[in-house]
């Protein structure tokens, strides 16, 4: 049931973005941008860990859930350093996943070649 229930709900997330990027005139760019943000008010307001324990995978592995650890960070941040902890907490809990993005990001360049478009 888990598995349904992450399949479903990470689906539900891309159809949400796939008709943004359809039906207005939204970029791709700022609708990723704003799921960034959606996970970090969404745990702020203490929505998000009820929503991760009942979807699982399916809200964690989006970018809801990259906003999500975000906010997590600066909690955490901010109870053990103080304010200061606003502007580390976040690139501090996320610090794995963006180096893991950076190195695929370097190997793919390493090992793809890229062709410029023919117009």
């Amino acid at each position: 049931m888990q598995i349904l229930l992450a399949f479903l709900s990470g689906g539900a997330l891309c159809v949400i973005a796939q008709l943004l990027i359809n039906l207005t005139k939204a970029t791709p760019a700022r609708i990723l941008v704003s799921y960034v943000c959606l996970g970090v008010l969404l745990y702020a307001i203490g929505v998000y860990e009820p929503m991760l324990k009942i979807f699982g995978e399916g809200v964690s592995l989006s970018l809801i859930g990259f906003g999500g650890a975000i906010g997590r960070g600066v909690k955490e941040a901010i109870d053990k350093d103080g304010i200061s902890g606003i502007l580390s907490g976040g690139i501090t809990a996320t610090a794995q996943g963006i180096t893991l993005t950076l190195v695929l990001a370097l190997f793919s360049s390493l090992f793809i070649k890229g062709r410029p478009k023919k117009m």
